[in-house]
């Protein structure tokens, strides 16, 4: 009989057969949909649920529907499920990642920019598939959150479910607090700027995710704090009061001043000349977006921590080009 840690995937097993499953306290509270789709990698979100309205999948020997909540001990039968094998060069190779804090509950790390948070839409992996590839002794490793592609800095991941979802609580109730670093276009004036836009998510016909400021969009608050100003540019800081998708990146551009390196969203004609150094500064290859301080409790020991990840070393050197700034 197999228990919660050598559960594998059925494609590599020799003979298909059922398999049951004594479920730890990482998993419990978990819904029985979503533990499938994550135990049964590869395996279609179609055939999960049609196993589970059949009653093929068990707990306790008994049927359940796809909204129970696994509780620790639950005996869960996983039947039979054939997966295509994988070809080799679909391997996630393990990788760690700077590590600005951990213990046994959570983990966070300094991601670089150019890494997607997790596989999907045109990406084979991401960090946490290769977090899991180079710690296959860990029981649990979910994102908190996510950072855009293009975007570097503090991403935080859960180690026990416990902490994931004290984590979530403080990200829905509004406690948490995450500040960015963004370097923009434009001769932005204010000192301190709230930008109330609502925000509309839609997906293009290529299957590219977009966001826009749309009435009757989702609430989206941003307050930005100016740090540093030149001629042409303006060093931000920028406090996110919601959480929206590409939330900074549009309420700038909207407001005028689009994020350097913004591929999506910026000034496309003024990205390419950036690539090069000219004019009295130097040369930026990626999106100027940096998530350099978060403050949230600790879901265990409940202290109050803030972590910071320093600029970036492009970044930095951008600016330093820049020379002295006017305020």
């Amino acid at each position: 009989m197999a228990t919660q840690n050598d559960v594998v995937p059925p494609s590599s097993q020799q003979a298909l057969q059922a398999q049951f499953v004594t479920i730890g306290e990482e998993d419990a509270g978990q819904r029985i949909d979503n533990y499938l789709l994550r135990v049964c990698k590869g395996v279609p979100k179609s055939h999960i649920y049609r196993i589970l309205r059949s009653g093929e999948v068990r707990v306790n020997k008994g049927r359940i529907d796809q909204l129970y909540r696994l509780v620790e001990g639950d005996m869960v039968r996983i039947p039979p499920i054939r997966i295509a094998e994988k070809a080799s060069n679909d391997t996630v190779p393990g990788t760690e990642f700077p590590v600005v804090f951990e213990d046994a509950h959570l983990l966070v790390i300094n991601k670089p920019a150019g890494v997607a948070v997790h596989g999907g839409s045109g990406v084979s992996y991401g960090v946490i598939e290769q977090l899991r590839a180079a710690r296959p002794q860990a029981k649990f490793l979910e994102l908190v959150h996510r950072l855009d592609r293009e975007t570097s800095g503090l991403l935080l991941i859960g180690k026990k479910r416990s902490a994931l979802t004290h984590l979530h609580d403080q990200m829905r109730d509004g406690t948490t607090d995450k500040r960015y670093f963004a370097a923009v276009k434009g001769n932005w004036q204010n000192k301190r700027q709230h930008v109330k836009l609502p925000l509309h998510k839609y997906t293009t016909a290529d299957g590219e995710k977009r966001v826009v400021v749309q009435a009757g969009g989702q609430e989206a608050h941003t307050i930005f704090n100016l740090l540093k100003k030149w001629h042409d540019f303006a060093l931000l800081e920028a406090e996110l009061k919601t959480g929206r998708t590409h939330q900074i990146r549009v309420h700038l551009a909207s407001s005028g001043f689009p994020i350097l390196g913004d591929e999506k969203y910026g000034d496309f004609a003024f990205n390419k000349q950036l690539h090069k150094a000219g004019g009295g500064r130097g040369a930026l290859k990626r999106m100027f977006l940096h998530a350099h301080q978060i403050t949230f409790t600790h879901p265990d020991s409940g202290e109050r921590m803030t972590l910071r990840a320093p600029m970036p070393e492009e970044c930095e050197r951008f600016l330093v080009s820049l020379g002295e700034p006017s305020a």
